[in-house]
């Protein structure tokens, strides 16, 4: 199955510092205020995901979901979570460490988005257990 979103190795990184420092991790992506469509990334247990949020998948056994209005702007592209040096929002808990996490994406080809279609619509936020193991 191809993954509708993926991290690189220097985000992967940034990850396992973060869940050292403060336990499993979430991300969620908006596209709202503060850094506008920048990937925000919590402590798990300190956010609450809802119906409009749909999970994207994980990356490094983290949950990463997106706003449904984001998800219908970007569901034919494939996320690719990278950081790079400077402070985003002072929300996330990357900014202390003088990075922030940023999206990159690409296109699904022909081949991926037909496999997307035919397993169906991601879950919701509502329909999943937010503590979950990914």
């Amino acid at each position: 199955m191809v993954d509708r979103v993926l991290v690189t190795p220097a985000a992967a990184a940034m990850i396992g510092k973060l869940r050292a420092m403060h336990g499993p991790l979430l991300f969620h992506q908006s596209g709202g205020c503060c850094d506008g469509s920048s990937p925000m990334c919590y402590p798990r247990a300190e956010f609450r995901v809802g119906a409009q949020d749909v999970f994207l998948g994980a990356i490094t056994d983290t949950p990463f979901f997106i706003g449904a209005a984001q998800f219908e702007y970007w569901q034919h592209t494939q996320l690719i979570i990278d950081v790079v040096p400077g402070r985003g929002s002072g929300f996330s808990l990357e900014s202390p460490e003088g990075v922030r996490f940023l999206t990159r994406s690409r296109v699904f080809d022909d081949a991926e988005a037909a496999e997307l279609a035919a397993a169906g619509p991601p879950a919701h936020g509502d329909a999943m257990a937010q503590d979950a193991p990914v």
